[in-house]
């Protein structure tokens, strides 16, 4: 079993920024690829950016593409997402999860939340 602990989240001004971390414990997370997914007041849970294990591969939605960057510290089992430049829009739950598909493969990634195993308990972010 994978345990999720996000951390990070709170109220930002305009254009302003923070910082998600997501913690993992219970196994090694350093083989699996990783994402963060959101969800608004009212809204779908929606795909915000995943990353491959070794971390050499991501992948945005594009209503945060050049603005929101994933990244992971292996070592310290732990994902991130820096975000900058947050709109009124980016207001929601957020999530980290682990994917345990594509296993072995260094490339791999996935935008699909059904394709994701272990799932925190989210991190509010209001605008």
């Amino acid at each position: 079993q994978v345990q999720l602990v996000e951390s990070g989240g709170g109220l930002v001004q305009a254009g302003g920024s923070l910082r998600l971390s997501c913690a993992a414990s219970g196994r090694t997370v350093s083989s699996y690829a990783m994402g963060w997914f959101r969800q608004a007041p009212g809204k779908e849970r929606e795909f915000v950016a995943t990353i491959s294990w070794s971390g050499g591969n991501t992948y945005y939605a594009d209503s945060v593409k050049g603005r929101f960057t994933i990244s992971r510290d292996n070592p310290k089992n732990t994902v991130y997402l820096q975000m900058n430049s947050l709109k009124p829009e980016d207001t929601a739950v957020y999530y980290c999860a682990v994917t345990t598909g594509g296993v072995g493969i260094s490339n791999y990634y996935s935008d699909y939340d059904g394709s994701y195993d272990y799932w925190g308990q989210g991190t509010q972010v209001n605008y």
